[in-house]
């Protein structure tokens, strides 16, 4: 038998970093994202090969181990053996042998959350194949803990919720855990208008995300007055974005990502760079209204929005730039499984 799954990256369009403690667990954090036509994949297969075979294709990254319930953690295939070391704890198998593979959809360290939803995917893979009775929230916060706490993988919450269930959804995260997933009911025509005046565009950099969400974890420790007060704001702004988008006020998305940049450049002194700088003030020339970094910056992706027929103008001059424009459309649908012969 063959187990399966997939999940989707998302794109945060509001609050990002307030979901991440300790700021979250002091003040409470709130998060707008939505799901995109990318995924992370994994594939469980039972063999009987009396080893343990790990394989990322997108990486080239292969190990095998002795069937063992605690595999190796050494800084390669880290995220699967993780969740295997951790299902063998909790939820103890016999296995004569797995083969256990994955795909993300893209590159790692690019700020669609891709380490998270690759957890969760290969997490749904075992709960399919050993039909484990956990729900949405569970699968998410087991994800989290997986990453956090097993594997010490500094980090927010939003993107195990995300991943695990899909669509537009508004986000609020307080002490001890507590994480609420707020599905939002947005008018298709109001969607079909946001995914066309939207681009994604890959900075042709990926960064490791710990490092920034470190320093901006340490900010909130020192009560840096600066990065609190850019944090306060990107909470706002995720309140003002479910607002506009609720209402169809798209003309406002421009102005509100734009301000979300400018507070985002306060939490950490390493989220921007003059690249970065580099590709928002060309875009906003060719007439974007307001954009941001992915994830928790530094590089990876950026998105652009782009009202009227301005992402015509607005593509030509990124094109001319290093890096690629993906493309994609929303998607409605979270972490999904099955299994087949």
């Amino acid at each position: 038998m063959i187990f399966r799954s997939k999940a989707p990256l998302r794109i945060g369009l509001a609050g990002g970093g307030t979901d991440v403690s300790p700021y979250s667990d002091l003040y409470g954090g709130a998060i707008l994202n939505i799901t995109i036509s990318a995924s992370a994949h994994a594939t469980i297969e039972a063999t009987n090969s009396n080893k343990i075979t790990i394989q990322a294709f997108d990486r080239n990254e292969v190990e095998e181990h002795a069937i063992s319930k605690h595999l190796p953690i050494n800084g390669t295939l880290d995220l699967a053996k993780g969740v295997y070391n951790r299902i063998q704890k909790d939820y103890p198998f016999h296995t004569n042998g797995l083969l256990i593979s994955t795909y993300v959809d893209a590159a790692a360290g690019s700020g669609l959350g891709t380490s998270s939803t690759l957890v969760v995917a290969i997490l749904g893979a075992f709960v399919e194949m050993l039909k484990l009775p956990l729900g949405d929230y569970d699968i998410a916060h087991y994800a989290y803990d997986i990453e956090r706490n097993d594997l010490k993988l500094a980090g927010g919450k939003q993107d195990q919720y995300a991943a695990t269930f899909g669509g537009v959804n508004f986000m609020e995260f307080y002490a001890n855990d507590k994480v609420i997933v707020n599905p939002l009911r947005i008018s298709s025509k109001y969607l079909h208008e946001l995914e066309n005046n939207l681009l994604l565009f890959f900075t042709a950099t990926s960064r490791e995300s710990a490092t920034i969400i470190k320093e901006q974890q340490q900010n909130v420790a020192d009560k840096n007055e600066k990065s609190l007060e850019a944090m306060h704001n990107l909470k706002e702004q995720a309140q003002q974005m479910k607002e506009a988008l609720l209402k169809g006020n798209l003309n406002e998305i421009g102005k509100i990502l734009d301000y979300g940049f400018e507070q985002k450049r306060n939490m950490a002194a390493s989220i921007s760079n003059s690249a970065i700088e580099n590709l928002y003030e060309i875009a906003k020339k060719a007439g974007a209204t307001g954009g941001k970094i992915s994830g928790a910056g530094g590089g990876g992706f950026m998105i652009f929005y782009c009202p009227n027929n301005t992402r015509h103008a607005v593509i030509n001059v990124l094109s001319k730039e290093k890096g690629v424009l993906k493309p994609y459309t929303f998607t409605n649908h979270g972490l999904i499984t099955w299994t087949t012969e």
